[in-house]
């Protein structure tokens, strides 16, 4: 049963059930937060949040998170030029990488910038890998855990697509030595380049592009890339140099795209889909989260779509964007809680939410928080954008637009595991 409008905290949810609010930053006035989220403890034992922003004016934040109930901006870095976005961002030890994505093709500046961040609240920019070209927007989606390698959707001056959506694969890069990265190998869906043969289009056509590609420490020689409209693709990445598809599957259509992550969980044999709402009220749904079993892994079989909202229409009719978007992805790392039986996703006015996958083809919601609407939102509903869970098991969450960053635990039975 939904609970009504209450006070949980010192902050106004709109509904909630075995979760609360407990604490809040409007990120000093710029709450615009992407689908970039980063933890770590530093030797002082602060625990610093590293947090994407969806649009300039600014690129990304730093926030010290230690007292979780008042985390504080230690820094904010502005983008280079007013049509660059920074929504996406990786850590590993002291460097962080940033995406750059420009508002159109052909602008400078997209690419990947790398920062030292020993000091967190002085980040130091080392080197700048540049994307841009004619008919390319430069860097959306970035992963980086590992120190050694980043895993770019990207475009590239030298590669033409097909078609206007189909802009970004692939590219896999060296970080070794940090202020010198260097492209070592990129792959795309044969299709997507000008002069293949052509793939068909789904009604909204999203693109034929790599949004993310996830790698389960435990089975190094596996990616698992999440193709907009192309579904989930995994890859064999035993030769870096030379990726190789080892299967594709794809549930598009009859539903309508725009596949986001695929997670695996390599010690149960699954993968974890989840789309992204892009469009307001549902004109776009459904938009779902779902297990797909791996165990042959050259015929991924999908699973029951998870659960939505009992409220869901009410949802859809509430103003701006409902459905599914990111989940937590089990980054590598002490400060990073490895979920294996839980999924904690974020969707828009939906606000975040957490599923049981005990049972991967019964999948069931555990709980949900959604926060009142933060002053100042075009679609007057909050629009949860992203989500990591710490290793402690607290949820950090943002808004797209002007609310900023949500601490959040679960007080579920279940636990979170």
């Amino acid at each position: 049963m939904l609970a009504a409008c209450r006070s949980t905290g010192d902050k106004m949810v709109v509904e909630s059930r075995n979760m609360r609010i407990v604490g809040h930053s409007d990120l000093n006035g710029h709450g615009n937060g992407g689908e970039g989220l980063a933890l770590r403890r530093y030797p002082d034992g602060r625990r610093i949040l590293f947090l994407a922003h969806e649009s300039a004016p600014l690129c990304f934040s730093v926030v010290d998170v230690t007292d979780k109930s008042s985390p504080a901006v230690v820094a904010q870095e502005p983008t280079v030029t007013p049509e660059i976005r920074c929504n996406s961002l990786g850590l590993s030890g002291d460097t962080l990488v940033v995406a750059h994505q420009t508002s159109r093709v052909g602008l400078p500046n997209g690419g990947m910038r790398v920062y030292d961040v020993a000091d967190p609240a002085h980040p130091r920019q080392l080197a700048f890998f540049d994307t841009s070209g004619p008919q390319s927007r430069g860097v959306h989606y970035v992963v980086f855990v590992d120190g050694q390698y980043a895993y770019l959707a990207t475009g590239a001056p030298d590669f033409v697509p097909a078609n206007p959506n189909d802009d970004q694969f692939l590219m896999i890069v060296d970080m070794r030595e940090r202020e010198r990265p260097r492209e070592i190998a990129r792959w795309w869906l044969p299709g997507m380049r000008s002069g293949e043969a052509p793939l068909p289009r789904l009604k909204i056509d999203s693109g034929y592009r790599l949004h993310t590609l996830l790698i389960d420490t435990t089975r190094p020689d596996r990616g698992y890339a999440a193709w907009i409209d192309g579904g989930v693709i995994s890859l064999d990445l035993s030769d870096k140099t030379k990726p190789r598809m080892i299967a594709r599957t794809s549930w598009y259509p009859p539903d309508t795209g725009f596949l986001h992550t695929a997670l695996p969980i390599a010690s149960r044999n699954l993968l974890i889909a989840a789309e992204e709402s892009t469009k307001d009220k549902c004109e776009d749904k459904p938009k779902r989260i779902r297990a797909i079993d791996i165990r042959m892994e050259s015929q991924p079989v999908p699973l029951t779509p998870f659960p939505l909202p009992e409220n869901g229409e009410a949802l859809c009719a509430r103003g701006g964007r409902f459905g599914a978007h990111n989940i937590h992805m089990n980054k590598p790392g002490p400060y990073s809680r490895a979920l294996t039986k839980t999924v904690v996703g974020s969707f828009f006015n939906g606000g975040v939410r957490v599923y049981s996958i005990a049972d991967p083809s019964a999948p069931l919601e555990l709980g949900y928080l959604v926060p009142a609407a933060p002053p100042g939102n075009p679609s007057g509903t909050i629009q949860i954008n992203d989500v990591y869970v710490d290793e402690e098991g607290f949820v950090y969450a943002n808004d797209r637009f002007t609310g900023g960053l949500y601490i959040l635990e679960y007080t579920g039975q279940v636990p979170l595991e």
